[in-house]
């Protein structure tokens, strides 16, 4: 039998994750869910309760989602505080775009970028030297080159890959 339920707690007991819910009086269950993907709902969530052909093994198969919005084809993964407001999501549009906290700028490429960085730093710099060469022709010594460099290692997230 599938029944609906009130999420009261959780904890985590070999590896699994068993949940307190309130159905007809305090109960557990086991949490079922999509491989590789862990969550906790906040109490008082109103869970799907099912009990099993082994009378001691029910489990909780979801949750009845609030605030969904997404169209067909579409998925997100968000996180939200204690009061249901949200604070961070990945979002897969069905045109291929994908959301991290947002659609409002580009990812880059970091390796493409640092190229063309380091190019235009060889660009520069050999502007310089003409410019030095020139100056010295006038006033012999008065401009010493000091070569343009960029460092973007720092810029560079090595867990966050794209295309």
């Amino acid at each position: 039998m599938i029944t609906f339920s009130k999420y009261s707690s959780a904890l985590i007991t070999g590896a699994k994750r068993i949940l307190k819910i309130k159905q007809f009086g305090v109960k557990t269950a086991k949490e079922c869910g999509p491989f590789g993907f862990d969550s906790v709902p906040f109490e008082g969530m109103t869970a799907i309760y099912a009990e099993t052909s082994n009378k001691d093994e029910a489990v909780v198969i979801g949750y009845i989602n609030i605030g969904q919005f997404v169209g067909a084809g579409e998925s997100r993964m968000y996180s939200v505080d204690s009061s249901g407001q949200l604070l961070g999501y990945v979002y897969n549009r069905n045109d291929g775009a994908l959301g991290l906290n947002g659609f409002d700028f580009s990812a880059v490429r970091f390796l493409p970028l640092d190229q063309a960085i380091q190019a235009q730093n060889i660009l520069i710099n050999a502007e310089l030297a003409k410019i030095a060469t020139a100056i010295n022709a006038i006033v012999p010594g008065s401009y010493i080159v000091d070569p343009v460099s960029t460092n973007l290692a720092p810029a560079e997230s090595p867990t966050v890959k794209i295309k």
